[in-house]
């Protein structure tokens, strides 16, 4: 009778054996997608990537210049080149900036370069921000082939009474590079009670 149940007690080992395999790998996957989740939490919240450029002050435009703030209204249409002719190209020095923590009152700037990878003039035909605290201040509307705009972003932790809270502000820019014809930059602030 103790061989039959220790032969039973085996066999039901054995069946288990894939079961729990299965369950071992589903466990390993957890925990790597929990932790890569959390290095990208990390990265993208907490880190300072480097500009994807430099340029010089001789490259800077500054012609035609005007200031983007909060308003969702419609924006003149986007005057796209023809297809089959040279095109301008939208790259941004940044994406994403991090002004740290920063007192309840605080104003604060943070300036990003556009730059026109293309053959053709670049235009930006409308920019906003995301929130009335944000405005957003560029020293050209128009980018010839190789040249560059500033951009000078301004966020007034005072606008709204924010303290205590982790905020993101937007800048979104629409421009006649048919590839990527809008572009976003955010920025966060922690704001402190200060």
């Amino acid at each position: 009778m103790k061989k039959r149940f220790q032969k039973r007690q085996v066999r039901s080992q054995r069946r288990a054996r894939p079961e729990t395999k299965l369950m071992v790998m589903i466990g390993i996957i957890s925990v790597v997608v929990l932790a890569l989740a959390a290095a990208y939490i990390t990265w993208s919240g907490n880190s300072q990537a480097a500009p994807l450029f430099a340029y010089a002050a001789e490259d800077v435009v500054e012609e035609q210049p005007f200031t983007a703030v909060h308003e969702m209204g419609q924006g003149p249409e986007i005057p796209f080149l023809a297809a089959d002719g040279p095109q301008p190209k939208i790259v941004v020095s940044e994406h994403f900036y991090d002004f740290g923590r920063i007192g309840a009152r605080d104003i604060v700037q943070q300036t990003f370069a556009i730059r026109n990878d293309g053959d053709a003039p670049l235009t930006i035909s409308r920019a906003y921000t995301t929130c009335g605290c944000t405005v957003a201040d560029f020293t050209a509307s128009a980018i010839p082939p190789g040249k560059v705009a500033e951009v000078t972003l301004i966020f007034d932790a005072g606008f709204h009474d924010s303290r205590g809270q982790t905020v993101r502000r937007g800048l979104i820019i629409e421009n006649n590079d048919p590839t990527r014809p809008q572009v976003e930059i955010w920025t966060q602030a922690a704001v402190g009670w200060n």
